[in-house]
């Protein structure tokens, strides 16, 4: 059973830009998608952005300044455009769900979240 679905990623040259979109899926009414983690070869996923229930938005250092995380409410989908991709951006983008804004208190503990998609892939070429 599908829980969110990503989309947008592609391959990019460095210093250009992508939108990525995730679309929750089943019973939307417990599912709020709220934030995007990313993970390349090798390393630990890492958390990139993430919005709260009223807009407000946190980003990893790395990404503060290129990265813009929003959400469309009425369509229950999630976006993270991000603008002047890096070489050390590429990995597999994902986006994270709960079933209530209150659940999440700390945006970067991955336990947190109930659904996650499948994961976009966004490759930078230099």
């Amino acid at each position: 059973q599908v829980q969110a679905v990503e989309t947008g990623g592609g391959l990019v040259e460095a210093g250009g830009s992508l939108r990525l979109s995730c679309a929750a899926s089943g019973d939307t009414s417990t599912r709020y998608c709220m934030a995007w983690f990313r993970q390349a070869p090798g390393k630990e996923r890492e958390g990139v952005a993430a919005i709260g229930q009223y807009g407000s938005t946190t980003y990893a250092d790395s990404v503060k300044g290129r990265f813009t995380i929003s959400k469309d409410n009425d369509r229950n989908t999630l976006y993270l455009e991000m603008y002047n991709l890096k070489p050390e951006d590429p990995a597999m983008y994902y986006c994270a769900c709960a079933t209530d804004w209150a659940t999440v208190v700390a945006w970067w503990a991955e336990d947190e979240y109930t659904y996650w998609g499948q994961g976009t892939q966004v490759t930078v070429s230099s």
